[in-house]
């Protein structure tokens, strides 16, 4: 497609497809002014099972199941989580295993994977008595599948609130690229995990990030803001819109990728890009385990009704690949020289984060938590800085080359 017709389509499709933008806002006060979540355990059998909170105060709760699969979603408001480490990994009875975290400020979520169709026979919260503490309490049985679709369909969840944009509004008249640096994962949504339980994806990428976002900044050539700046769940629609909002130049999305055990010992960086067509297995399954975001928050709210411009998308997305092909191009040839990278270090799938039809977009898995050398790498602060510094120098040469006259929009 020419650089006017991309021009055209691109003009057409802000006006059709613009979305609204709703960025994450950080907690407004201190982690001690929350209620604190101490303990957890679920008890019980597959007839009956009890799942259990202790909580420093009471709160309010409200439960609700979603079906495809079976989970039980407890809503409540944001709490600090202080369980035992690894703790959810395994369930007991109904409950499979269960996550829990920030799933937007102002507000917590825990969400139990069950083993089937149930019904929330109660929930409720007791208020603290003697030495004891406050307690959750949810008690689950089995159902039928046509019970709890039912249940489903007429639950009525209450809304999001509306979030306060957690970066400052662009300043008129500044003529920069604006790059958006997207940490994967976030609140409910760990990510991976190091094999020892040490260390989860969604704390490295966020740490990864904020550096990253301090390096660009401080070169005085863009305008840099991050999809989340703390430990909170963001939809893979909402990290889009961000993108689209600002006018984004540039997208950059950061990873880091596990096997688990017995798939093999894969290690270092890959770069991938979006296509509908996944450049091998390896990226498929991970284009499918990084689109799953939005169910492991318990509701997934990035679906979004049929769009008439799917035409122009077309159109629009045709210049755009090729800008985020260039961009991952020159994140390989500079990552390289600091980072040990994967064997193919370029592939393409269908991430849904990287669907932006008019901003270029790269997905960075920076390593696998699940190689020791990986991690070793991600966890050091020297690693980290000259991986940054890499990425400095890939993205000042993408955007040398399209100032220089290389196709451009």
């Amino acid at each position: 497609m020419g650089v006017r017709a991309g021009r055209i389509a691109l003009g057409v499709l802000g006006l059709i497809c613009a979305g609204v933008f709703d960025a994450r806002a950080e907690p407004a006060a201190g982690a001690g002014d929350f209620p604190v979540a101490s303990d957890v355990r679920v008890g019980g059998d597959a007839k009956q099972t009890r799942f259990v909170i202790d909580l420093s105060r009471k709160v309010e709760i409200h439960a609700f199941t979603l079906p495809d699969p079976y989970r039980v979603v407890i809503d409540l408001p944001q709490v600090a989580f202080q369980f035992p480490d690894r703790a959810g990994e395994r369930g007991r009875g109904l409950v499979k295993a269960f996550r829990y975290g920030l799933v937007m400020a102002g507000g917590s979520r825990i969400v139990l994977d069950a083993t089937g169709p149930v019904r929330v026979e109660k929930a409720f919260v007791l208020d603290p008595s003697d030495s004891q503490p406050a307690r959750l309490v949810l008690d689950l049985v089995p159902a039928t599948r046509e019970a709890f679709l039912r249940a489903a369909a007429v639950d009525s969840r209450p809304a999001r609130p509306a979030a306060r944009p957690s970066e400052p509004p662009t300043p008129s008249g500044d003529a920069r690229p604006v790059v958006v640096v997207d940490p994967g994962h976030g609140g409910i949504d760990s990510g991976t995990r190091a094999r020892d339980g040490s260390e989860v994806e969604k704390n490295l990428v966020l740490d990864f990030a904020v550096m990253l976002r301090d390096k660009l900044e401080k070169t005085g050539k863009y305008r840099v803001v991050l999809t989340r700046s703390d430990d909170t769940f963001v939809p893979l629609a909402d990290r889009v819109r961000f993108a689209r909002s600002r006018n984004a130049q540039l997208f950059i999305s950061i990873h880091c990728d596990a096997l688990a055990r017995g798939d093999g010992d894969a290690q270092g960086a890959t770069v991938y890009t979006l296509s509908d067509n996944a450049s091998d297995a390896e990226a498929a399954k991970l284009a499918d385990a990084e689109n799953r975001a939005d169910v492991i928050s318990g509701v997934d709210l990035s679906v979004e009704p049929d769009d008439i411009a799917g035409i122009l998308i077309d159109l629009a997305q045709r210049e755009t690949r090729a800008f985020s092909q260039q961009a991952a191009k020159h994140v390989v040839t500079e990552l390289k020289t600091a980072a040990r990278m994967h064997k193919h270090p370029l592939k393409s799938a269908g991430f849904r984060v990287l669907r932006a039809p008019d901003v270029p977009s790269v997905l960075i898995e920076l390593g696998y938590v699940s190689s020791r050398k990986d991690l070793k790498e991600l966890t050091s602060e020297n690693w980290r800085t000259r991986a940054g510094d890499a990425l400095v120098k890939a993205v000042d040469g993408y955007f040398t080359t399209r100032l220089a006259g290389g196709p451009g929009r």
